[in-house]
């Protein structure tokens, strides 16, 4: 769909080096392909699985919210390389809209849930940054497992939204485990600057997504200066 609230379908076909649709994929966080769309200031943050049919196209039920500009990311792990890539496009919604401006947050409610963040984003450096679940005061020690971890973090750089892989720390849970009230993740800046955050938690078999905003703390070295957005990431 190119208008905002109307219903349709988004769908996407990743091509490979040879002109051909890529239909083999290895599983990452328990998918074949994670779509992320957000709002070039963050807002209508969206992280979905559309599935595939035989001839490669991915598709799934979409709506757009608002107006504005739109980043849409698809994180995937073809067969054939076993690493992970992340692609990007630009969506244009028409009409009218007022960028939201980014500012810190380390602690937000969700859902009647208090999701706070802890530790320090050092740019250039892999940083452990901790989540911790409570609802009314009281810890939450019911999070599932959710896409293989307790957790899904995405991070995106605030202006640019370059898109930063974060790896959730601890071995997969098992099938019925549950966690909490605290999950770590370990994340790496490119550059100083302010980031987006996205935590994606199961309670119940509901997902609930809570944005936060951090901004990098000392400085880890130029080294970052040549990352290049969007650049394959290991895994």
């Amino acid at each position: 769909p190119t208008e905002t609230g109307t219903d349709g379908e988004l769908s996407l076909t990743i091509t490979g080096p040879d002109g051909q649709p890529v239909t083999d994929f290895e599983l990452e966080h328990e998918k074949e392909l994670h779509l992320i769309a957000v709002r070039a200031d963050g807002q209508h943050f969206e992280h979905v699985h559309p599935e595939m049919d035989a001839e490669g196209t991915w598709s799934i039920p979409w709506q757009w919210e608002a107006a504005g500009s739109y980043r849409v990311f698809a994180d995937f792990v073809p067969a054939d390389t076993g690493e992970g890539i992340t692609l990007s496009t630009t969506v244009q919604l028409p009409g009218d809209y007022e960028a939201v401006t980014a500012e810190p947050v380390t602690e937000t409610t969700v859902d009647g849930y208090d999701v706070a963040v802890e530790g320090d984003l050092v740019a250039g450096e892999a940083s452990e940054l901790t989540m911790t679940v409570t609802r009314d005061g009281q810890p939450v020690t019911e999070p599932e497992p959710y896409l293989g971890a307790f957790g899904h973090l995405v991070a995106l750089r605030d202006g640019d939204l370059a898109y930063l892989h974060v790896h959730p720390h601890g071995d997969a849970p098992e099938s019925g485990e549950t966690s909490g009230p605290e999950i770590v993740f370990e994340a790496t800046a490119p550059t100083e600057g302010r980031y987006l955050l996205f935590l994606d938690f199961q309670v119940d078999g509901q997902v609930h997504t809570a944005p936060l905003v951090l901004d990098t703390t000392g400085d880890g070295g130029a080294a970052s200066e040549t990352h290049e957005e969007g650049a394959d990431h290991e895994h």
